[in-house]
């Protein structure tokens, strides 16, 4: 048919043979028979003889040489697609010969008038790599990166990566014009162009995230120094660091990026926000890369590696998206594994009891490879965050028990690492561990039994020497591993316990002497010569008990993502973990920056197609919609505020918050979104007219009546929080809409809206407050830096389903007043640091008085100075994330010697972590912090005998603590323990049937999770402390401070 006159035949012919191709079968055959076809006066045939040829070209350089003339010939083709080909299929033949030939037609196609010419011309640089040529490329690659065409950008950069990244001085002219053009080059050119200027802005910019460390640093004042040294110091962090105009830039136009379809464009701003943004502005990636989650899991298994990088040094950035990490069935187990690499990472004391919950769930999992992972993560957990320690090894070695021998030999190996940690208190363990090894066979958990007996044989001096005889006897058919650490346990226990076990260490040193395996053989001699003394044996056996019973160090259980963030994210290196082929390394940041007048860029001939291309980029704002964030960024002094008011308004979106925190993260947010719509209308303000901001004034209005209206009737229904929040967003867009198109117009409807959007919270307050009192610790959000979490989101029918249940318990279990209040006063400030004012704290157990999440505190102020002192209030606070405070009103006057006290509430999350913030008089600051006993984190509740052994029924294993303690005579009367109890913990009576028991009830004041503790007394003046809670953080504290008080005279 390709012979065939006819041009009907010849087109069909092609179509059959590019069809093979698409479909991977061998076409090379027909190379003559296709090449004489490329001087056909017919286009489509042309087109699709190029496409052969380009495919083949490479393998059949002989023949492809022949028609090279006709290539030259189609270069200077009117049709520019056939120019585009032409060139594909000359740079595809790769024969030193042509060179010169291809170096002519690259430089005429970088002159084309055709964008796409122009394209394929930067795609043949790549391919003509020869060194004699390269400033000849080079030179092109200057012109070709100064072409306004988006279609050149991706494609001349790529070039420049592969032939001179090195040489950054061909994109100082260009770099501002590829910042600008970056929204609208195609998606992989925005790759190669994000990677490109990542690097570049390492070279050019100072390092954004000085500014934090000098605030940290600035932070720690000395008590001591002088009032000039403390001003110097605010000299220096408030001249610190200011961005530079053309970093700032860059990380606005990439910021839209976050909502490509295109996960790899995501990914790569997201290393960019990563490696070059300050760090209060990298936590906008989060939510991208969270989304891409749900793609398919090849990309899964990149964004999550990049994830699991992320969250080791930065773990706020991730922690509201926690639940996103969790395993699902369907996830193959690469992912399995990650996930659980990451929620180990953002594991801490607010979440590891839902952590550890969602851990035991996964070691019951088939996929034995992730259970026996699990069990890593709950040892890393346990290392990481000591108070959970305890709580951890009891459940690993609750797993012992199972059947699965994979499991069982992780477990094994976890908790010698932890024993190794703190031998002294698990004598228990390890005796419990020597009854398995009859049971376990897996070498590695058996060697690891036999490691821990051996390395703490003088804490079971009993159990030991029988363990060496059992393995005595099976030593012939261990494992190469076991043997080893058998020959180990009988050597020490020669050297601790020589009267019992001479013999049997004896006669299983003569056994290794005649085994197979020159490593035991090996091993067997040298622990010989090294214990048992004769005229042969050198000097090192005098230390022989020194060498084998050395205290060892604590194995350190850490991320294998741990050493990743030298390699740049997102790269192939990262991923592989090891440098990777053509890998360019991230270089430093400068200490000073360089000249950035290298940017600055003549005149333009053409402005008119500039302000085009810079009015079409200002125009599209798509990341307000995605993030609903304002574009303050553009002003540098403001970036610290305008991050605020970004990450305030996406956790408006994410969470629903209450009160407060949600009008002042609304009102920023309208600010920001107000600023930047005032900035661009003002080149518009000629062509508005009164009428047409009357019209857009009344518009408004009913936009608002209509909003409302809406929240209204939505108000009954079960998810109203998330209706609300969302419309209340919308509300403040519409205001600042209308601040926008009119002046005259502004203040009213501002006020107006202002007072109908309080009166409907006003309205909803005690609908939310329902709400959140029935929230489980499953519901609740992670707490972000910026905003106060709520209840999460529930479907409605797990509402009802939520709602009967609060039902169901509100009949059984009340809160209660306090039983007891502590008299004990806490320093808040002495009046040495407070020039002469003083001011002490207690905790007055009044429920519900500033909130039901509040702790109330009582602050009693006293002036010791002969002179008044004015306008004592609460000034800056430092409050770890979701933390929250309600000052008490300020004192205006205090007069000499004079006292007053005053009240105010701070929702501790849960949490022991301390609140920072600054006592203020007219003159001074001070800086004082509150940390609460975990007792005083509580709320009594009433409940019977019944229910409360129902509940603790329900809260057994991981989240059950105890401890056995030693009680003195006089304290074991039901008096005494209950004095003494409710005291230290705000904790209510259950009354109980049996005299040697004692239970009490109460419940944490910011989620509401039970608490339940039984003092049981036993015989010979001891008793049994029990802890059943679902914060087992709060509950292991809790033990430990129960302890002495029950234990003193």
């Amino acid at each position: 048919m390709l012979e065939s006159s006819k041009d009907s035949a010849k087109l069909d012919a092609m179509k059959r043979i590019v069809g093979m191709i698409a479909k991977g079968k061998n076409a090379s055959e027909l190379f003559p028979a296709v090449v004489k076809n490329v001087a056909s006066k017919n286009i489509e045939i042309k087109k699709l003889v190029y496409v052969y040829l380009m495919r083949y070209a490479e393998e059949q350089q002989d023949l492809a040489l022949l028609s090279i003339s006709t290539f030259q010939r189609a270069l200077k083709d009117p049709n520019q697609l056939i120019r585009a080909s032409a060139l594909r299929v000359l740079s595809s033949i790769r024969v030193p010969i042509i060179v010169p030939i291809m170096m002519l037609a690259i430089k005429e196609a970088s002159s084309d008038l055709s964008p796409y010419v122009r394209k394929n011309a930067a795609h043949a640089i790549q391919k003509l790599l020869d060194p004699e040529q390269k400033e000849m490329l080079i030179e092109v690659i200057e012109k070709l990166l100064k072409d306004r065409s988006t279609l050149v950008a991706g494609s001349v950069v790529m070039a420049f990566e592969e032939v001179c990244p090195d040489r950054i001085d061909l994109i100082h002219k260009n770099y501002r014009k590829l910042c600008n053009l970056l929204v609208d080059v195609e998606e992989w050119g925005q790759v190669v162009i994000i990677h490109m200027l990542t690097r570049y802005a390492r070279t050019q910019f100072v390092s954004p995230w000085k500014d934090d460390e000098a605030g940290e640093e600035y932070s720690e004042n000395n008590f001591y120094e002088s009032d000039e040294e403390q001003k110097e110091k605010d000299r220096k962090v408030k001249a610190t660091y200011i961005m530079d105009p053309d970093h700032r830039l860059l990380l606005r136009n990439t910021k839209p990026l976050l909502q490509s379809r295109n996960a790899a464009v995501v990914m790569a701003v997201a290393q960019l926000y990563w490696h070059l943004a300050p760090k209060s502005e990298a936590g906008i990636v989060s939510k991208s890369l969270v989304r891409l989650l749900r793609s398919n899991r090849e990309v899964q298994y990149i964004v999550l590696q990049n994830i699991a990088t992320m969250s080791i040094q930065r773990k706020g950035m991730f922690e509201p998206y926690l639940k996103s990490f969790y395993v699902r069935s369907t996830d193959p187990t690469m992912i399995k594994t990650l996930k659980l690499e990451i929620l180990t990472n953002l594991a801490n004391e607010a979440n590891i009891s839902t952590l550890l919950r969602e851990f035991q769930t996964y070691v019951k999992s088939q996929d034995k490879q992730f259970a026996a992972a699990t069990i890593q993560a709950i040892g890393r957990c346990a290392t990481n965050i000591t108070e959970v320690t305890d709580t951890c090894l009891n459940g690993l070695v609750c797993l012992l028990s199972n059947r699965d021998e994979i499991v069982v030999a992780e477990s094994v190996v976890v908790i010698k690492k932890l024993l190794q940690t703190q031998p002294a208190h698990h004598g228990e363990i390890i005796k419990h561990m020597a009854k398995l090894l009859d049971n376990i066979t897996v070498p590695v958990a058996r060697a690891s039994i036999l490691w821990l007996i051996g390395e703490y044989c003088e804490r079971v001096p009993k159990i030991a020497p029988d363990v060496l005889r059992k393995t005595a006897k099976s030593f012939t058919n261990e494992d190469d591993l076991v043997k080893l650490q058998i020959l180990n346990l009988g050597a020490k226990l020669y050297l601790t316990n020589s009267k019992q076990t001479k013999l049997l260490t004896q006669y299983v040193l003569n056994l290794g002497k005649y085994d197979q395996s020159y490593d035991i053989r090996d091993r067997t001699r040298f622990i010989r010569q090294l214990i048992v003394p004769n005229e042969k044996s050198g000097a090192l056996s005098k230390y022989a008990k020194k060498i084998f019973l050395a205290q060892k160090p604590a194995p350190l259980l850490e991320s294998p993502f741990k050493d990743r963030d030298h390699f740049q994210l997102g790269t192939l290196s990262h991923t592989l973990n090891s440098r990777a082929t053509g890998y360019l390394e991230l270089s430093d940041w400068p200490e000073v920056a360089p000249d950035p007048s290298v940017r600055n860029v003549e005149v333009a001939e053409s402005p008119k197609e500039w302000t085009g291309i810079l009015g079409k980029t200002k125009k599209e704002k798509p990341a307000e919609k995605f993030y609903s964030e304002s574009e303050e960024e553009e002003d540098e002094s403001a970036s610290t505020s305008a991050s605020e008011s970004e990450s305030g308004s996406e956790s408006e979106k994410e969470d629903k918050e209450e009160g407060s925190s949600d009008e002042s993260s609304g009102s920023s947010s309208s600010s920001g979104e107000s600023s930047d719509s005032e900035s661009d209308n003002k080149e518009n303000t000629a062509k508005k007219t009164s009428r047409a901001a009357d019209e857009s004034d009344s518009e408004d209005i009913k936009k608002k009546a209509k909003a409302i209206s809406r929240k209204r009737s939505t108000s009954s229904s079960s998810d109203t929080e998330s209706t609300s929040s969302e419309e209340s967003s919308s509300d403040s867009k519409s205001e600042s809409d209308s601040k926008s198109d009119s002046e005259s117009g502004k203040s009213r409807s501002a006020t107006s809206s202002k007072k109908e959007e309080k009166t409907i919270q006003d309205r909803k307050a005690p609908n939310k407050q329902d709400v959140f009192l029935l929230d489980l610790d499953d519901f609740c959000p992670v707490p972000t830096p910026v905003a106060v979490p709520t209840a999460a989101v529930l479907s409605p029918s797990l509402t009802a389903d939520l709602e009967g249940l609060s039902l169901l318990s509100s009949s059984v279990i009340d809160v209660t007043t306090q039983v007891s209040v502590p008299t004990k006063t806490h320093e808040l400030l002495h009046r040495m640091s407070g020039k002469g004012l003083a001011a002490h704290y207690h905790f007055s157990r009044q429920p519900g008085i500033f909130g039901d999440c509040m702790v109330s505190v009582q602050v009693t102020v006293t002036n010791t100075t002969d002179q008044k002192i004015e306008n004592i209030h609460i000034g800056e606070k430092k409050l770890p994330p979701g933390m929250r405070m309600h000052e008490f009103n300020p004192i205006e006057c205090l007069e000499p010697a004079g006292s007053i006290t005053v009240s105010m509430g701070i929702d501790f999350c849960d949490s022991t972590q301390t609140a920072s913030f600054q006592l203020c008089t007219k003159d001074d600051h001070f800086s004082v912090n509150i940390q609460p006993p975990v007792g005083e984190l509580l709320l009594p509740v009433t409940m019977s005998e019944k229910d409360f052994k129902k509940e603790q029924g329900m809260l057994t294993g991981m989240n059950e603590t105890s401890a056995t303690i030693a009680v003195a005579p006089q304290n074991s009367t039901r008096l005494v323990i209950i004095e003494r109890v409710v005291k230290a913990a705000n904790l209510g009576i259950v009354p109980s049937g049996q005299d040697n028991i004692h239970r009490f009830a109460a419940k944490t004041v910011h989620s509401g999770s039970l608490m339940l503790v039984t003092v049981e007394l036993k015989e010979s003046s001891t008793a049994q402390l029990i802890i059943n809670t679902e914060k087992t953080v709060i509950g292991s504290v809790l033990l430990r401070e129960l302890k002495p008080v029950l234990s003193q005279g």
